[in-house]
């Protein structure tokens, strides 16, 4: 074992943990903190470590920062729900307004690769229409990027990825086939299927960002099903094992335990670097880019928590957005049982999908769209939702839970629209750091609840048609985050333009899921890292233009740099 992770630094003295191999150590190049770096990357996430991953490999010079531990997922994790709790961001946040969200795994993740450490692995593209859904289908805001441009981008992360995918994808314009072929079907995702046949509409298998077969280092996936408590195998394709090893390599420093409380303003109204704490004590990192990747809670704090007598309302805020238009994603579910056993939690949770009600608008009464999944609960997790959902304790809980191997489920990934009263912003109270929390306010609108009441009728049909009984539904829940510093063609009604860079301060960028100004109804991840990809082809772009304050990019291929393991 390599020590305790929470507590000691892990990436230090010009090394990092070695993922691949328990006890092992990849070189990495350490930056002084009082010469700048072309790029300070605050979060490690999707959008930051796959930012910072390219940044590195085109020559700039990168610090990447994350308030949480570096795992060894060979080492640390284990299959065991309560020990996993240690990869959310359980931090203090105040959640207020008519439905207060849930805050925590379903949503925010605390470790270097973020929220990718513990999500569902569902890789999915968004609808074309979507990028453009105010001039194209009526509401919402539109995009300042073309789908088409998307697409190739989209392409590019499902190869870094080698997602796991059907031979063709039954929704929107044709794609390249997927990298890697699609899982086998478990028992849940039959029950998909069948409801889907019955009633008339296209299934699928989910593209996943989990292994079907081996890649490098990286064995595949056991179906042990334990995905969204951390993958020990590493088959899960997280920021962990696929951007931050490449970013390493090609001359990236990245710093655990690295929590973020100030982005620094000169008086020229530029931004000058970060002020971070670690080993207990502030540290400042200059840096001549400072890019915000914290997620659509941590960013927008962050923002606001650097107000200075320029910039009172917070950093990048002249439009008076930041922290504004937080859109979850509605997350009910229906469940019945079914007479044979199911036994749900063999393999990744969502093993089959439809994307009808995204892609078909007849019949709607409502804007936006849905899919739904199968689903795979674990044990402690399926107690804890016959709790919450059904009330259920002592000797009925019991009962259930005998009937856990027959349990059948389908949940949507729902698109709830942009609200500006729906919000982060600071309270009084501080945290560990002495940095103002986050309060977090959301109320669903009149047409998030129709949205809602669309899918549990059409998905109670479907378990249904699938010879499930006992069907009841989970109607208050919700998942991943996004919105809060919204992109857009107008400094006016956004925070930041096409390319992820501030309208108000020309050296400050923002690249995660907070800039998407509507969300669909497919998970975000993919979206996030190929946006990720364009901000640093952009940024190349602008640096060679020279319009860009930032060293010129050494070469535009991969510095290759020894990965020789040091076993310790």
């Amino acid at each position: 074992m390599s020590g305790d992770p929470f507590h000691a630094t892990r990436a230090h003295d010009g090394r990092a943990p070695d993922v691949f191999h328990p006890g092992g150590w990849v070189p990495m190049r350490q930056y002084r903190e009082s010469e700048p770096v072309d790029f300070a990357i605050v979060g490690t996430g999707a959008g930051g470590g796959t930012l910072a991953c390219k940044l590195a490999e085109y020559g700039f010079s990168v610090v990447a920062l994350d308030a949480g531990p570096y795992f060894r997922p060979l080492e640390d994790f284990a299959s065991d729900e309560s020990e996993q709790t240690k990869l959310y961001w359980t931090d203090d946040r105040i959640v207020d307004g008519a439905n207060p969200l849930q805050l925590g795994g379903n949503n925010s993740g605390k470790a270097v690769g973020g929220s990718t450490v513990h999500f569902a692995m569902v890789s999915l593209r968004f609808r074309p229409e979507w990028f453009k859904s105010r001039t194209l289908l009526g509401y919402g805001a539109d995009w300042p990027l073309d789908w088409r441009e998307m697409w190739d981008y989209y392409t590019e992360v499902e190869q870094a990825l080698k997602i796991s995918g059907p031979v063709t994808y039954p929704w929107g314009p044709p794609r390249p086939r997927y990298p890697y072929r699609a899982h086998p079907l478990n028992g849940a995702a039959r029950a998909l299927a069948k409801g889907c046949e019955a009633l008339g509409i296209n299934w699928t298998e989910t593209p996943l960002a989990t292994l079907s077969a081996p890649r490098g280092l990286a064995h595949p996936c056991v179906y042990r099903g334990f995905c969204i408590s951390g993958c020990s195998t590493n088959a899960k394709q997280s920021a962990l094992v696929t951007w931050i090893p490449r970013a390493i390599a090609a001359g990236a420093e990245i710093r655990d335990l690295a929590m973020v409380g100030r982005v620094e303003v000169e008086p020229s109204g530029l931004v000058s670097g970060v002020h971070y704490h670690r080993d207990g004590v502030w540290r400042f990192q200059r840096a001549r880019n400072v890019v915000v990747a914290g997620y659509a809670i941590e960013t927008p704090r962050l923002l606001l928590n650097s107000a200075t007598a320029r910039f009172p309302e917070g950093l990048a805020n002249s439009s008076g957005l930041v922290g504004k238009n937080l859109m979850a994603q509605s997350n009910q579910a229906v469940w019945g049982r079914l007479e044979h056993e199911v036994r749900s939690y063999k393999g990744p949770p969502s093993l089959a999908i439809t994307e009808h009600w995204n892609y078909e608008d007849k019949g709607k009464d409502f804007f936006g769209g849905y899919s739904y999944m199968s689903q795979g609960p674990l044990p402690q997790l399926w107690a804890n939702t016959l709790f919450s959902a059904r009330g259920l304790w002592g000797e009925s809980l019991v009962e259930a839970m005998k009937d856990y191997n027959h349990v059948v489920g389908l949940r949507i990934v729902g698109e709830m629209l942009p609200q500006e009263s729906n919000r982060v912003s600071l309270a009084d109270e501080v945290d560990q750091y002495g940095l103002r929390i986050p309060r977090v306010t959301y109320s669903w609108c009149d047409n998030d609840k129709r949205l809602i009441d669309h899918s549990l009728k059409f998905m109670s049909r479907a378990l249904e048609a699938a010879d499930a009984d006992d069907i009841w539904i989970q109607d208050d829940d919700t998942c991943h985050l996004n919105g809060t510093a919204r992109m857009g063609s107008d400094a006016r009604t956004s925070v930041v333009d096409a390319d992820c860079r501030s309208w108000d301060i020309p050296n400050l960028w923002i690249c995660d899921g907070s800039v998407f100004p509507t969300v669909g109804g497919a998970n975000p991840s993919l979206t996030i890292q190929a946006i990720a990809c364009r901000t640093a082809d952009r940024i190349r772009a602008l640096a060679r233009r020279g319009e860009l304050n930032a060293a010129v990019p050494r070469q535009t291929s991969i510095r290759q740099r020894s990965t020789e393991v040091h076993r310790s």
